[in-house]
């Protein structure tokens, strides 16, 4: 089976990918990167079933890596899902997350952050991101203790104390 990936590249049994396919600019483009995502979340998803995972176990992971790639990094932050730059995922699991969430908590942010790992590993392995930018990842994915705090402080935020708690992990670019 072949899958055309942006400019002409394929898939076949292996992932081929243009990262400039995956610029954004317009909201043609937000549509075109965010096919794209599912593509290769999708090849994601396969890679893990045969690998041996269980499809629920696959479903969870490439759920959970789908909603940060295609709803955070794409739909809100408006990246190349191969921009290498720090601090997505410590935005998407301090920040985002929680207040776009109802019950916001640790088990299942937990599950996004398996994903996500899983997800950049995946990536890694195809030479799509550099070894340093999974390491960076990994951290991010691993500082569980400061989420817990994040969501924690959230839910005792009185006032007009929102403020204060955004700044310490904001969303915006600095």
């Amino acid at each position: 089976m072949t899958e055309r990936y942006g400019n002409g590249s394929e898939l076949e049994g292996e992932l081929a990918v243009n990262k400039d396919d995956f610029e954004l600019g317009s909201l043609e483009d937000e549509l075109r990167v965010d096919g794209l995502c599912k593509k290769i979340l999708m090849r994601f998803y396969f890679q893990l079933l045969e690998e041996g995972e269980s499809p629920e176990k696959a479903t969870l992971l490439a759920g959970s890596a789908d909603y940060f790639v295609r709803d955070f990094v794409v739909a809100i932050k408006e990246r190349n899902l191969f921009d290498e730059r720090p601090g997505l995922v410590r935005q998407f699991a301090g920040n985002w997350y929680i207040v776009n969430t109802l019950e916001p908590n640790m088990a299942e942010l937990s599950r996004h952050l398996e994903g996500i790992r899983a997800f950049y590993r995946f990536l890694q392995g195809r030479a799509l991101v550099s070894a340093e930018h999974l390491g960076r990842i990994e951290q991010e994915c691993a500082d569980t203790g400061y989420y817990a705090g994040r969501i924690d402080s959230f839910w005792a935020i009185r006032g007009d104390g929102y403020l204060a708690w955004e700044r310490e992990c904001t969303l915006k670019e600095r």
